[in-house]
Order: structure tokens, then sequence, then C-alpha cells
């Protein structure tokens, strides 16, 4: 847990400025990269991309032929909290009752539909990632910025602000999972598979609920929010994910 410890240490002396390598604190403009300035449309030759990556999932999914509600671009890279880890969000939006009448079944699917596509691609737009998803159209959405790809128009334009970022909290929701993760991987010199399984899988949907929370409640900035970033970035959900897929095949492995 050296890493992230470090990341807060300098914020535990009073009248030091805290560091840690990817700021929180808001840009004053969008992405160049993305964006024709002052931010007013996507650049063309990259909506015309997304599109195209669009259409690919579209076509490899078992909804190719439902009614397409709109295909959108959101997330940090999207708005003024961008990072050089920010993700290109670009979700396909269908009413889910138009596939099958079993909604929650269609949204586990595109779930799984999700994982399978960005596992086997590694699609880069100007240094950052493609993650794509398939998303209900009905669903709430608490970014700050939100555009349509397909219509090439903003549905929520961003709105640069001075956020009240507490760090002591980030760092203490931080530590205490990253503290967790690393006692669940400890468990694996015990050869204790099952309960580094559930372990990981309880802990996964604590993060889940904890983040979901905060962007309800508060929004980007939030504790929760910024906590998730905060063990994201320092690559602790990664190790999270790969404990339990560790043990998985440790469990189910025989020797003669």
């Amino acid at each position: 847990m050296y890493s992230l410890v470090r990341n807060w240490k300098k914020f535990l002396n009073e009248g030091i400025v805290f560091k840690i390598p990817f700021s929180y604190e808001p840009h004053t403009e969008l992405n160049k990269k993305f964006w024709n300035q002052p931010g007013e449309k996507l650049d063309p030759e990259i909506r015309l991309k997304l599109l195209e990556i669009a259409q690919d999932f579209i076509d490899s999914s078992q909804a190719s032929g439902a009614p397409l509600k709109d295909i959108t671009f959101t997330g940090s890279l999207a708005n003024f909290n961008y990072t050089i880890l920010s993700d290109v969000d670009l979700h396909v939006l269908y009413d889910f009752s138009d596939i099958n009448e079993d909604v929650e079944l269609v949204r586990q699917y595109f779930q799984a539909a999700k994982s399978v596509w960005n596992y086997t691609h590694n699609i880069i737009i100007n240094d950052h990632e493609v993650e794509i998803y398939g998303q209900e159209a009905s669903d709430p959405h608490t970014a700050s910025g939100l555009y349509s790809v397909l219509n090439d128009e903003w549905i929520v334009k961003p709105d640069r602000a001075d956020p009240k970022i507490d760090y002591k909290d980030i760092r203490v929701k931080a530590d205490a999972i990253g503290d967790e993760i690393e006692r669940i991987e400890a468990l694996l010199g015990e050869e204790k598979f099952e309960e580094i399984i559930d372990r990981s899988s309880k802990l996964k949907e604590k993060i889940r609920r904890m983040r979901s929370a905060g962007l309800s409640d508060v929004g980007e900035y939030s504790v929760e929010n910024l906590a998730f970033k905060t063990l994201r970035n320092n690559d602790y959900l990664g190790r999270l994910s790969d404990v339990k897929i560790s043990a998985y095949d440790k469990m189910m492995s025989m020797e003669d």
C-alpha cells in the first residue's frame, strides 16, 4: 500500500500543499484534442469515428435490429475534470423493452457484451481508451457533461465550477478500501480461495454503491467518487479484480 500512502503523505502535514499524480481540480477549458474551442462541438473526425465504433458494437450485439435512441459521449472527457487516464465513455442507448420484455435480462446482456467488447478491443483516440456501453435510455444520468454523438449537439453542456474538495475525507475512504484490498490479497498465500472470492465480490459491490451514492448526492466532486478515482488511478481496483480471478483459477485447478 506504499504507493497510495505516499500520494497522501504530504497532506498529513499542515501547511504543505497536497499533491497526487492526477489533479482533481477542474481545467479551465475542455480537452482540445476532442472539442472545437470553446467546446461548442465535438471534432468532426472524432465524431465520425465514434459513430463507426458504436455501429460495430451494435452490429456485433443481439440488439442490432432494435430502434436506437441515441449514441452519447460522457464522462470526464466531456467536462472539465479530465486526466490522462480518462476514458472516452461511449454509450449506445435503447429502450430495453424494445429488445425484450425482460428488461433486467437485457441489462445483464449488455453488461456482458460491454465486458467482452472492452476486453477484446483496445481502441485509442488521442491517447484515450474508448469504453463502450449499452444503456437503458430512461436511466438517470448524473454526469455534468453529456453530448449526443448521433445528433452532434450537447444534451447537458458542462459548466466549470470551483468545487470544494475534502482531500482529508477522500484519503480516509481510499486508504480504508486500499487496506482491505491488501488484506484480501494476503489470503492468497493462505489458500483461502472461497473467502477471497466472497470478500472481493462484496467489496466490489460496496465500492459501486459508494460511488453511485456520491454521484447522486453531490456529483463528480463528491468524496466517494474521488476516493474511487484515487483507488483506480493507483491500480487498486485492478488488483481487486486480479485477486478474485486468481483465487478462482487456483481453486478450480488440479494437480497430479
